[in-house]
């Protein structure tokens, strides 16, 4: 049996210039449970530990023109769908999240800091070298909806448990007058 060779690249400390010099890509199928922060906003019944998170990253460098350096860039794809708290039902909703960006790399954090600000593009430091799955975790969260809903949420638990706690010919509807029967009598 021959020995599987070792992967150059550390997704946790990755040589971003070395992968775009040697044209590589890096892929993997991971468990939520590597992501902290994506796992805090799973649903308690979700079953997050199903989820697993699947990414891909490939490095190139681009030539910049004649007189300019050639820059370093990572291309990013991942996906994951992740089990939120509905926000209508506060039931799980199975939340599919994609990413799919590009990044420049430069030399150092101050110049990626006064380059960010001008361009289209997000610019991020080759050194200290940066962790892929800091990376993943961090554009999925962006990628997480303001207020996850269901498009039609099943029945609740919660809303069939406050409903049988009253009983129908005295539900709160009934006992509210309609605002619209003082204007009404205004009228006449």
């Amino acid at each position: 049996m021959q020995a599987k060779p070792k992967n150059p690249w550390n997704p946790e400390r990755l040589d971003v210039r070395a992968l775009a010099q040697a044209g590589a890509s890096l892929s993997a199928s991971e468990p939520l449970a590597r992501f902290p922060r994506l796992q805090e906003e799973c649903h308690p019944e979700g079953g997050p530990d199903d989820a697993p998170v699947v990414w891909q990253a490939r490095g190139e460098v681009r030539s910049a023109g004649a007189l300019a350096q050639p820059s370093v860039w990572l291309h990013l794809q991942a996906q994951l769908t992740l089990p939120l708290t509905c926000q209508r039902c506060l039931g799980p909703v199975a939340t599919p999240l994609v990413v799919d960006r590009w990044f420049r790399f430069v030399a150092d954090e101050s110049t990626a800091a006064a380059e960010d600000e001008d361009s289209e593009e997000d610019v991020l430091a080759l050194e200290p070298r940066p962790s892929l799955l800091e990376l993943i975790e961090d554009e999925l969260l962006m990628e997480l909806p303001l207020v996850p809903m269901h498009e039609v949420c099943p029945e609740s638990p919660a809303a069939l448990a406050g409903a049988a706690d009253v009983p129908a010919d005295e539900a709160p509807e009934s006992k509210r007058p309609n605002p619209f029967a003082g204007l009404a009598r205004l009228k006449k």
